[in-house]
């Protein structure tokens, strides 16, 4: 509904698609490394599992209009599986690592968007 009433400028969307894709890039398959490969380690089976918990996740979660991240749930499938071989397959200085950035990425966020803001502030 929020869509509907409130119009989003074209340039807005093209500026959010060019970061993501910049985004993904630059640092896409680190990310996916370190999630496929040091969290703990997978098999075919264990990465259908993760990806299967992933996604039902997001079904759910989007269903029930609960905003929700697609990484954040494959992390938590890739826990999952890991703890499910027992506590010692889990590299948790990698979980704690990550953790650490989801909480950093807020705040980062919100002093990158003022920078924008204010820059566009002179020039607009």
């Amino acid at each position: 509904e929020v869509g509907l009433k409130v119009p989003v400028l074209f340039f807005l969307l093209l500026f959010g698609g060019v970061g993501i894709a910049i985004g993904i890039a630059m640092g896409g398959a680190r990310v996916i490394r370190t999630v496929g490969e040091r969290i703990t380690t997978l098999t075919n089976t264990r990465g259908f599992a993760v990806e299967f918990s992933a996604a039902t996740t997001v079904l759910v979660a989007s269903k029930l209009g609960l905003p929700v991240s697609t990484t954040h749930a494959a992390v938590g499938g890739v826990l999952g599986v890991g703890l499910a071989k027992g506590i010692e397959a889990v590299n948790f200085a990698i979980v704690f690592k990550i953790m650490l950035y989801w909480i950093l990425t807020v705040p980062v966020s919100a002093l990158s968007c003022m920078v924008v803001f204010k820059i566009l502030q002179v020039f607009i």
